[in-house]
């Protein structure tokens, strides 16, 4: 007890400390969320105007709340980050900007929107193994024969985006123009872009927009077995949707489904080929592999946070927060409480309880989830497979991780095939 007392007690941090910004933080996310939880689980930033929880049950008490509020105007004034997403780019079309994707609407558009969407992309999904295995094997053929190569360049990044390009029936001679409109608007989710990056994603966004408008038009007139036509046929069957929100949505879908899968499956290579134990565990049993992405999910999530704003007073630990008041959710630091799971520092593949919230929860819980979990777990499978041998070209380099905030993945990944 005596050592115990004697331990210094953290101080609260300002939330951008607790992102890739911070190169203590890029290193090793783990003992500052530790460390919060601990002595913090209820933390006030005032200077960016939110409250941040780190805990397993307050996280998913509030995801799962289906009272609490999405869209940021909903957000306190002194909620600044939060309400950064509302502040419309120099350059930008503010008509484009009027229709929220379902990743901030509210109830009932939120449902009115996700529910036709949600069941059209299921159902594809449902039936898609063999396009991402065909994707899958591309990629690795693209690779074969050379003696290393970066992973995350060459692998887990065309994968996603081809993947989510095929689904919605992108011709093959547009998927470099689809791919470079892609990483553009993806700079969306970065709140601290600089203006170059904000200058590619207009541009990225605007050529996006224009394309969708007419693949529109086109599955009108000539439908075809994709993700368009689906959604043309059930606004033509009497959906309340407008065009503007299905392009809105449309275009989320690649947004929210790109980055995170490629980090996802990046994130799992590099865990594997760092614990050689739990690799060998996958290659004596590939059943395991569904298991192994869920430990990755949890282990080194791809999303660091999501957000709520309080719809009605709360307490949450003794701590009261007001209506319009903002709250981030720590989806990594929630994933490693030890509340929840034993041994939660250790890669586990085995593990048997593994409740995590990498995808958040509740009604916005990720759309995309079921397509990337099958991307994962064929990408980790036919990797395995196809390259018995792979290992991390400088296996005592640091990893080097993006910067981008609220994301945790790899700038690159080096490995050797043989």
């Amino acid at each position: 007890m005596a050592d115990d007392a004697q331990k210094p007690v953290p101080a609260p941090m300002p939330v951008l400390a607790l992102t890739p910004l911070n190169p203590v933080f890029r290193a090793d996310p783990y003992p500052l969320l530790d460390s919060l939880r601990d002595h913090h689980p209820v933390m006030r930033d005032d200077s960016a105007g939110v409250f941040l929880l780190t805990r397993h049950e307050d996280v998913r008490a509030v995801l799962t709340d289906l009272s609490m509020w999405r869209h940021p105007s909903n957000a306190e004034e002194a909620a600044v980050l939060t309400r950064r997403s509302l502040e419309i780019p120099e350059g930008a079309d503010p008509e484009a900007s009027r229709n929220p994707s379902i990743l901030l609407l509210d109830d009932p558009d939120h449902a009115r929107v996700r529910g036709p969407l949600a069941q059209a992309l299921y159902r594809r999904a449902a039936r898609f193994r063999p396009d991402v295995e065909r994707i899958v094997d591309a990629a690795l053929d693209a690779v074969a024969g050379g003696d290393s190569f970066d992973l995350m360049a060459e692998f887990a990044l065309p994968i996603p985006i081809d993947v989510i390009a095929a689904i919605l029936g992108v011709e093959h001679s547009r998927l470099a123009e689809f791919r470079d409109w892609s990483e553009g608007v993806i700079q969306g989710l970065n709140p601290l872009r600089t203006q170059e990056q904000t200058v590619h994603m207009l541009r990225a966004g605007q050529a996006l927009r224009s394309y969708m408008t007419q693949m529109l038009a086109a599955r009108r007139a000539e439908p075809q077995d994709d993700l368009v036509t689906d959604m043309v046929q059930i606004q033509a069957g009497g959906a309340e949707l407008t065009d503007d929100e299905l392009i809105t949505n449309l275009n989320a879908l690649l947004v929210a489904g790109n980055l995170t899968t490629t980090d996802l499956i990046g994130n799992a290579v590099r865990l594997f080929l760092t614990h050689p134990e739990e690799l060998a565990k996958l290659r004596a049993d590939p059943s395991l592999v569904a298991a192994a992405v869920e430990e990755t999910l949890r282990y080194e999530p791809p999303v660091d946070i999501t957000g709520r704003i309080a719809s009605r007073d709360l307490e949450i630990h003794g701590c009261p927060i007001r209506p319009t008041q903002s709250m981030l959710l720590s989806l990594r630091g929630a994933n490693r409480d030890p509340e929840v799971f034993e041994n939660p520092n250790r890669f586990d593949i085995t593990r048997k309880k593994s409740p995590h919230v990498a995808f958040g929860g509740g009604a916005h819980i990720c759309i995309g989830a079921p397509l990337a979990r099958l991307e994962a777990q064929v990408a980790l499978g036919r990797l395995f497979a196809r390259f018995p041998n792979l290992r991390l070209t400088q296996p005592d380099a640091p990893p080097v991780w993006r910067t981008l905030p609220f994301f945790r993945g790899l700038e690159r990944l080096e490995v050797t095939p043989t």
